[in-house]
């Protein structure tokens, strides 16, 4: 089986809005609406759960039956920081499946994510037990210790841009988090740095510049021009 876990816990501060920018609506629909009906149409998701801000529940659920967002099985309450959020989506699952069972972890602020990226994601995991949807660092990097200035770079190359669909068996990744917080780690940034915190590899499936996660205003005015967008016919693959 195949779950889908949408992370919808956080309050987007970064964003400067009054509502949490999951909620925030685009062209009449809200963020979190868009990236779900991905996770809806894909033929390979036979279930999806979402891991929700406090007091926006209800509100969630709403537009689930507005939607006819039918895979939706349920809604968990977030956590006090991504990990966190992780975890208890985990803990929901793991009473009614399998431990290998596959979870593609998603945020529910990434709604350009699409069926290429989802499918890749689960095949990867398929084949190697975990999957972080990548794309290739274009840009020129350097390392700086006081955020003004640098005297290094380091090399492009042997970097990568992580997003979401993250994929692993459910079971795996339950007892990585369980170890994690033994070790009083509690608050690492996603679920692959997790992983390879606690010493364990991770693989990489496919990624796409599209798929962008919006964070600030401009990534709202890119996301409207994505939606409008339409590849020129003479462009090659």
């Amino acid at each position: 089986m195949n779950i889908a876990m949408i992370i919808a816990g956080g309050a987007g501060s970064r964003m400067h809005q009054d509502i949490p920018k999951q909620f925030l609506t685009v062209n009449e629909k809200p963020v979190i609406v868009y990236t779900l009906e991905v996770f809806q149409k894909h033929p390979a998701v036979d279930e999806i759960i979402v891991v929700c801000i406090e007091g926006w529940e209800q509100i969630l659920w709403a537009y689930i039956r507005q939607f006819n967002l039918s895979k939706v099985t349920a809604v968990v309450p977030g956590g006090d920081c991504g990990q966190a959020s992780i975890y208890n989506g985990l803990a929901a699952l793991e009473p009614n499946h399998e431990a290998e069972d596959i979870v593609l972890i998603h945020d529910a602020i990434r709604p350009m994510v699409s069926e290429e990226i989802i499918s890749d994601c689960i095949n990867t995991t398929i084949e190697h037990g975990c999957a972080v949807a990548c794309i290739p660092c274009a840009e020129a990097m350097l390392v700086t210790e006081d955020q003004e200035s640098s005297g290094r770079i380091f090399t492009r190359e042997n970097l990568k841009r992580t997003q979401t669909p993250q994929g692993f068996k459910i079971g795996q990744l339950l007892e990585v988090h369980r170890r994690a917080r033994q070790q009083g780690i509690v608050n690492s940034v996603a679920s692959c740095t997790l992983m390879v915190e606690m010493g364990e590899k991770v693989y990489f499936s496919k990624g796409s510049e599209k798929n962008l996660k919006l964070t600030t205003v401009e990534d709202i005015d890119i996301f409207k021009a994505l939606l409008l967008a339409k590849r020129a016919e003479w462009l090659k693959e």
